[in-house]
């Protein structure tokens, strides 16, 4: 049951982020929340909403394509396709604190412009 809900709360989070319904996404992400990236260390919530935080000009489709949970962590690999014609996969990991988001590690796949390697 624990699986089922933590890839719920993944999904709910992605949906937020693809939506940029912010208000969902608050509620989702626990109070000392941290996003870690090849861009990011560790950076708190506050800079994560104004750093990371999607924009009307960021528009993209994600595809989540598989989420592992385990216990309180989770792996979610994801297709993204920009406006632009641009596309790559990620693959984050979150740990999960009473039922929150405490943290996300992204890392970066290879981006593509029409099928050739960017």
């Amino acid at each position: 049951m624990q699986d089922t809900k933590l890839s719920n709360i993944v999904r709910a989070y992605f949906g937020a982020y693809e939506s940029e319904n912010r208000e969902v996404a608050e509620t989702l992400l626990a109070d000392n929340f941290t996003f870690t990236s090849p861009n990011d260390d560790a950076i708190d919530r506050a800079t994560f909403f104004e750093r990371c935080w999607p924009h009307s000009d960021a528009a993209r489709d994600q595809q989540i394509e598989k989420i592992v949970v385990e216990g309180d962590k989770a792996f979610v690999t994801y297709l993204c396709s920009s406006a632009g014609g641009k596309t790559f996969r990620n693959t984050e990991f979150m740990t999960f604190v009473d039922g929150r988001i405490a943290t996300v590690n992204v890392y970066f796949g290879a981006s593509y412009q029409d099928g050739v390697l960017q």
